[in-house]
């Protein structure tokens, strides 16, 4: 099969689309999915740069998938051969910038009649980020207003709508470019970062209390900031690095702090963490089905393209997601 190699952690132009000998056959508790699409994440394009000690070269990466069963392993329940599925993989094993990849079988799950393998593949890492953060680590009572930042990216996208599912007032931050988009996807207020001073805007729209939820999908400098934009007793989820809680006095702000990490159920070796990146994607799913979620596919590619679409992604030219269709 063919796949887009890396024989080093180097530069995205480094990567190559060609053979690759690599047997692709299932183990125990596994799926072999035929890759239709895969979307472009961050992620990704950080790990070719990077490389990972758990890799052996050459490699492929690619965290986000869907496509369809070939092959089912020992102990698998509830999945067949032409069975259409979406995961989320881990991302210490070779992942969906192939035409074949293996899959946990716990991580994955079925796409809906009516869900397009694009839409499948692009909620995804992003938007299961967006699932976990506003339903599972948020506690919504009583809670009315949140901000969140970068909107028209994959995970603020998403978040704004799901937060505007429980009825959020919902404050996101975007260029002037993108104003309209986020509005379109439910955003109330949207702020300018590059000419607006984010902190004085939200005390300013909120009477000075601040906002009950805040995710951050910027930086631990910027989730830093959040503190001072965040109500008492508020609640902050970061993905991109955790404030520094020493710039505020003990028993004063009285905040929540939670950890966003969604590879990490991966990781953790836990069944239920990895059953639970099924049920999100499904979630979603069930939400892109009922036309309630709008997916955010931006630009399809061939495959042939992958290395500009990371480029373009890197060089944050992207809103919504980028899809790559990995078979011609």
């Amino acid at each position: 099969m063919k796949a887009w190699i890396m024989r080093q952690p180097g530069s995205i132009d480094e990567i190559v689309w060609e053979e690759i000998e690599d047997a692709q056959a299932p183990g125990e508790g596994q799926l072999v999915v035929k890759v239709i699409s895969t979307a472009l994440n961050p992620v990704d394009y950080q790990m070719i740069q990077s490389g990972s000690p758990n890799w052996i070269y050459p490699h492929y990466t690619g965290v986000d998938l869907a496509g369809e069963v070939v092959e089912v392993g020992q102990n698998v329940v509830g999945f067949n051969i032409g069975d259409r599925v979406a995961c989320h993989t881990d991302l210490n094993k070779k992942g969906a910038f192939a035409e074949y990849t293996v899959v946990d079988a716990l991580a994955t799950a079925k796409i809906p009649k009516g869900v397009s393998f694009n839409d499948a593949a692009a909620i995804l890492c992003s938007g299961m980020t967006a699932y976990e953060t506003i339903f599972q680590k948020f506690n919504h009572v009583q809670k009315q207003t949140i901000l969140i930042h970068g909107g028209a990216g994959g995970v603020g996208g998403i978040a704004i709508q799901l937060a505007k599912e429980l009825g959020l007032k919902v404050f996101t931050t975007a260029s002037s470019t993108n104003h309209s988009w986020v509005k379109s996807l439910g955003a109330d207020i949207v702020i300018d970062y590059r000419t607006e001073d984010v902190t004085k805007r939200i005390l300013e729209e909120t009477n000075e209390d601040g906002v009950d939820l805040i995710f951050n999908t910027i930086s631990s400098a910027e989730a830093t900031e959040d503190l001072q934009r965040l109500a008492f007793s508020g609640q902050l989820a970061y993905i991109a690095g955790k404030p520094d809680l020493s710039v505020i006095k003990p028993f004063s702000l009285s905040p929540s702090i939670h950890e966003v990490a969604l590879g990490a159920a991966h990781r953790s070796g836990s069944i239920r963490a990895k059953e639970n990146l099924a049920f999100m994607a499904n979630e979603l799913m069930q939400r892109v089905k009922k036309g309630t979620l709008n997916p955010m596919v931006n630009e399809v590619l061939p495959r042939e393209e992958l290395p500009t679409g990371l480029k373009k992604l890197k060089d944050r030219h992207v809103r919504g997601k980028i899809i790559i269709r990995m078979q011609p």
